[in-house]
C-alpha cells in the first residue's frame, strides 16, 4: 500500500493514448492526452496486470499522483478506469521477478515525441513518434539530455523487444544521425588524489 493517500491527491483526467515500456518489456507507465497536451504518467510495473485489465486505448482515466520537481511527469498513485475501477498502488509482493525474455539486437529511429522519466523525475530515455520506447540507464541519458529533448531526431542501437503493447530498445549506441550512432556512456568521474600526493603537486 502505497503510504500517500491517493484521494489527497488532485486528480487529472485525460484519455489513454498509448502505453509505454521498461527495458524488461512491461508496462511502466502511459501517454494521456489532456486537451493539446500529451502528460506522461508513471506507473509501478507491478501495477501492470490490473492496468492493463481495465484500461485501454482511447479511453478516459483519471490520475492521482504526484509531480517530481523539474520533470515532465505524473507520477501515478492510483489510476481510475473509465468504468470507475480504482488501481491502486499496494506495492510489489515480495516474491515478485522481472519477466524472462528475450532481446535481440535492434535499431530505431524518428522524432522524438516525449522525454521518459523515472517516478523520481530521472531521465531515462526517449518516446519516439512511432511508439517506440526508448530507455537508457539515468547516469547515461542524463550525460546525453540533449539528443532526448522533444522534436529532436534520434537513431539508437541497442537489446530491443516487442511486445502486444509495443516496442522497446535499451539503448547501446545514440545519436542524431546514423553517421553520429556511438556508445551510450556516462563520463567517468576523476578519482581523488591520495592527501599525500595532492600535497606534493
Amino acid at each position: 500500500m502505497h503510504w500517500i493517500d491517493p484521494e489527497s491527491l488532485p486528480a487529472v483526467a485525460g484519455t489513454l493514448d498509448r502505453f509505454v515500456l521498461n527495458p524488461h518489456g512491461e508496462v511502466d507507465g502511459f501517454v494521456m492526452s489532456c486537451g493539446t497536451e500529451d502528460v506522461l504518467v508513471h506507473v509501478p510495473p507491478h501495477m501492470e496486470t490490473e492496468l492493463v485489465r481495465h484500461v485501454r486505448a482511447g479511453e478516459t482515466v483519471t490520475v492521482r499522483g504526484v509531480r517530481p520537481r523539474g520533470a515532465a511527469l505524473l507520477a501515478a498513485v492510483a489510476v481510475i478506469a473509465q468504468d470507475g475501477h480504482w488501481i491502486d498502488d499496494h506495492g510489489p509482493g515480495k516474491d515478485r521477478k522481472h519477466p524472462k525474455v528475450e532481446h535481440r539486437t535492434m535499431t530505431a529511429e524518428g522524432t522524438i515525441r516525449l522525454a521518459l522519466f523515472g517516478p523520481k523525475g530521472e531521465l531515462r530515455g526517449a518516446l519516439l513518434a512511432d511508439g517506440t520506447s526508448v530507455r537508457i540507464g539515468p547516469k547515461e541519458a542524463e550525460h546525453i539530455k540533449k539528443l532526448l529533448a522533444p522534436g529532436s531526431r534520434l537513431i539508437v542501437r541497442g537489446d530491443g523487444l516487442e511486445t502486444k503493447h509495443g516496442r522497446v530498445i535499451h539503448a547501446r549506441e545514440a545519436g542524431p544521425t546514423r553517421d553520429e550512432l556511438a556508445p551510450v556512456k556516462a563520463p567517468k568521474k576523476d578519482k581523488p588524489k591520495p592527501v599525500a600526493e595532492a600535497h606534493a603537486a
